[in-house]
């Protein structure tokens, strides 16, 4: 009998490796994603990057992309980017050189969008590059990991984190809609945000599932470059090593198990696994 049953155990317990948000599922609305472009970072002392020494006396530059996702009816905003008072700004040579070419709501236009246009912003974290325009979004509902919330609104300015340029949400004005664990943001599985903690407390990467590209996960600040996979590089500024240790390797089982192309946000050399704007990826 116990033999019988095996096959039964292993194929429920197998069913649960994956949160019900993540399994593998077609995507049931019209789903479509844009890359934006959100900045580019000079890493002139790239150092940072590891917190065992891997990138020092090394420079780095990073790309700053944000993601616009089509959801039938519905527009949401994957992270907000640079902040627009760095647009033109020659790089320098700072340890960290940021500089913006163009901002959102410019790139929104050319696809016959206003901000206002955004039911949804979802930033990743609470850092500085990935929350610089999102007030440009005041009547978006914001998504954000409850922890990086909560950091945002203690007494203590999280490093990296400029509170002012989450005002409308954090004086009341907007809605804001703390993410806990993994969330299904649309409720079929097309859009899910997945937790992985590390680099804040609250930091989360983003699947979508594209009827023709196939699933695709945007990382987030999970890793920086594509060499941090393999080199298990850990940035120093991260709030919890152990933590970001295992969101990377629960990001590339997630992404092998489900057949999805990570989009490493910060990697120049990842841009391309989307089409180029204004094109959509489908």
């Amino acid at each position: 009998m116990y033999v019988a049953l095996w096959p039964r155990l292993l194929a429920g317990s197998l069913s649960l490796a994956l949160s019900a948000a993540v399994q593998a599922a077609a995507p049931k609305a019209d789903v479509m994603i844009w890359r934006l472009d959100c900045g580019q970072i000079q890493m002139n002392d790239a150092s940072p990057l590891s917190d065992t020494g891997t990138y020092d006396g090394r420079s780095r530059r990073l790309s700053n992309g944000c993601y616009l996702i089509r959801h039938g009816a519905e527009m949401l905003l994957w992270d907000a980017g640079l902040p627009s008072t760095l647009l033109g700004k020659p790089i320098d040579s700072q340890p960290i050189s940021p500089t913006l070419s163009v901002d959102l709501p410019t790139q929104l236009a050319k696809l016959g969008l206003r901000p206002d246009d955004i039911t949804r912003l979802a930033l990743s974290h609470y850092h500085f590059d990935h929350a610089g325009q999102a007030a440009a979004f005041p009547k978006a509902t914001l998504l954000i990991g409850a922890a990086d919330w909560t950091a945002l609104r203690s007494t203590r300015k999280p490093a990296g984190a400029e509170p002012a340029l989450l005002a409308p949400w954090l004086t009341g004005k907007g809605k804001v809609d703390p993410v806990e664990g993994d969330r299904d943001v649309f409720g079929d599985r097309s859009v899910v945000m997945l937790a992985m903690p590390g680099h804040t407390p609250g930091a989360s990467a983003l699947l979508v599932r594209l009827r023709q590209a196939g699933p695709v996960i945007l990382s987030g600040d999970v890793v920086h470059l594509e060499a941090q996979w393999s080199l298990s590089a850990v940035p120093s500024w991260n709030t919890q090593r152990a933590d970001s240790l295992s969101s990377m390797d629960r990001l590339q089982k997630l992404a092998a198990n489900l057949g999805a192309t990570i989009i490493v946000q910060h990697d120049p050399s990842d841009v391309s696994k989307l089409a180029t704007f204004p094109v959509a990826s489908r």
